[in-house]
């Protein structure tokens, strides 16, 4: 195999890992690499990663760093919170969502520069080798993909760095040492997880969060804010029209100061095992409750549950690595067809660590004061009606009741 690949796309961060990954394709294959790294809002500066790859002997022409923070919130993220998605009740799916744009783009690149195969430094443990991989087939079924975690014999921190230092690679200093916690960060979360928050019994150190504040420390009045939407996503903050990338870091920003969207979790990986991480999701908290609120006087019960019951299964879908499969599209069509009305105003309270719904209006609000106010609805309801509805739905009960005498 070694000899058919000529060209390699490699998913490249800068940092020692895919480093070390960029030399080890150079040395094993005798290939070139091409080497990108995708803006997905992170927050890091991305151009010591284009010095880093020329440093290592990457041609110019082949170092990509692309923003995708629009694509990224526009044809991800969005759809994915109009589904109100949360893998096993809690977690917002930050990294999960992450990994098809970039496997996307991979074999993007992978075609326009005649490359054999692409390359991701996801280790043999985690969900996202699957969820690369599994993209990556989708897009090209002839792709080969190449997963150096699972075919080196670098298995420490220690060899991993030994191995660098052989091979002329440079080494932070900040990364001698044993790593605390490991991260992974977008324009949605930061996810740490690893090391000191293996043992699920103790709680998360507070140094391990940096997008937000300790809910404890959150400024001790309330900041009221309102979010538009127009047919099931966010267009406005504040009554102020925003991109999508522009309103999720904005929302970022206001649970920063909060204190919104921290999680510890103990999750199911769909390779098999328990993993406990820790996620910070301030901006996408805010929005999927906002969403929510707007959702629930313009979508009819029957639309809304039926969405309720779907969302589970939407979910672990992403999470499992199957966003670009045909069980998740035809949810979409679904979820999207849902949306149609999902338009208006929402008023929410932060405070401390909460995102609270405090008001929604919309244009197509199913919400009717006649019907539901306890004053007079001058004829809008008749209350009789009531005991032939609850008579029919009792009558499988009573038969049930009088049979087990």
């Amino acid at each position: 195999m070694t000899d058919s690949i000529k060209r390699v796309v490699l998913a490249y961060s800068g940092g020692l890992d895919t480093s070390v990954i960029l030399k080890w394709l150079q040395v094993t294959y005798g290939c070139e690499v091409v080497t990108f790294t995708a803006d997905l809002g992170q927050g890091e500066e991305l151009e010591p990663a284009r010095a880093k790859a020329e440093l290592m002997g990457i041609k110019p022409e082949h170092i990509y760093i692309d923003d995708l923070k629009e694509e990224f919130v526009r044809d991800f993220v969005f759809p994915m919170m109009r589904a109100n998605a949360r893998y096993e009740g809690d977690y917002l799916l930050g990294t999960s969502i992450a990994r098809p744009l970039i496997s996307k783009r991979l074999v993007e690149i992978a075609k326009e520069t005649g490359a054999d195969a692409v390359a991701h430094g996801a280790t043999g443990k985690g969900n996202d080798q699957v969820r690369f991989e599994l993209s990556a087939y989708a897009l090209n079924p002839d792709i080969k993909v190449i997963a150096p975690w699972r075919d080196w014999d670098l298995t420490s921190r220690t060899a991993l760095i030994a191995w660098a230092e052989k091979h002329q690679i440079p080494v932070p200093k900040d990364k001698r040492g044993e790593s605390p916690f490991s991260t992974d960060a977008n324009l949605l979360h930061t996810s740490s997880e690893g090391k000191v928050l293996e043992d699920p019994w103790e709680e998360t150190p507070d140094y391990v969060y940096s997008r937000t504040v300790n809910p404890e420390d959150a400024p001790d009045a309330p900041e009221y804010i309102t979010i538009d939407f127009e047919r099931g996503d966010g267009v406005a903050l504040n009554g102020q029209a925003m991109s999508p990338a522009t309103l999720l870091a904005a929302l970022n920003d206001l649970g920063r100061k909060h204190g919104i969207g921290r999680l510890d979790l103990v999750e199911n990986r769909f390779v098999g095992m328990k993993s406990r991480g820790m996620y910070e999701t301030p901006g996408g908290e805010i929005y999927a409750r906002a969403h929510r609120g707007i959702e629930s006087i313009t979508l009819d019960r029957g639309a809304a549950h039926l969405k309720d019951e779907l969302m589970p299964k939407y979910a672990e879908l992403i999470y499992n690595g199957f966003w670009f499969a045909p069980e998740r599209e035809m949810l979409q069509a679904a979820i999207d067809h849902s949306q149609q009305k999902v338009t208006g105003t929402v008023r929410l309270k932060l405070y401390k660590g909460n995102a609270s719904v405090v008001g929604r209006k919309s244009p197509h609000s199913l919400y009717s004061e006649r019907h539901v106010t306890f004053e007079d609805d001058a004829g809008a309801y008749d209350q009789k009606d009531a005991a032939g509805f609850i008579k029919l739905n009792a009558l499988r009960l009573k038969l049930l009741a009088r049979q087990s005498k």
